[in-house]
């Protein structure tokens, strides 16, 4: 991902806080609002509940390079935010609990695709 692709300022977070929609699964809950852009931004929230700073490096790691392959729709701001169970989580299960959530959302451009050649 690239600067551009990623939520920096707080007021961006708390727009997203406010107004977006949430999806939530054991180990991470995804908040997310449609931004009127070309482009999907993305921001991590990973507490002190989730351990110390080696921790919550790891899981912002992992988090960025689930993310990175992704395929995703255009045009929405998305908040990921790590749980206490995510630091003793496998990257494996972080994986599929960050594209179930996403699957949830209809976020992932392949699945928006493939319903709209089923419609068609």
């Amino acid at each position: 991902m690239r600067g551009k692709e990623y939520l920096t300022k707080s007021e961006q977070y708390a727009l997203v806080y406010e107004k977006g929609s949430s999806w939530v699964s054991d180990l991470v809950v995804m908040r997310a609002l449609p931004n009127g852009l070309n482009l999907s931004r993305y921001g991590f929230s990973v507490s002190r509940r989730v351990g110390k700073a080696v921790v919550r490096n790891r899981v912002k790691r992992r988090l960025r390079e689930i993310l990175r392959p992704a395929q995703l729709k255009p045009g929405w701001d998305i908040i990921f935010i790590a749980r206490p169970k995510t630091a003793g989580a496998s990257f494996a299960g972080l994986e599929e609990s960050v594209q179930g959530l996403l699957s949830q959302a209809r976020l992932l451009a392949r699945e928006y695709e493939e319903a709209c050649l089923r419609t068609n």
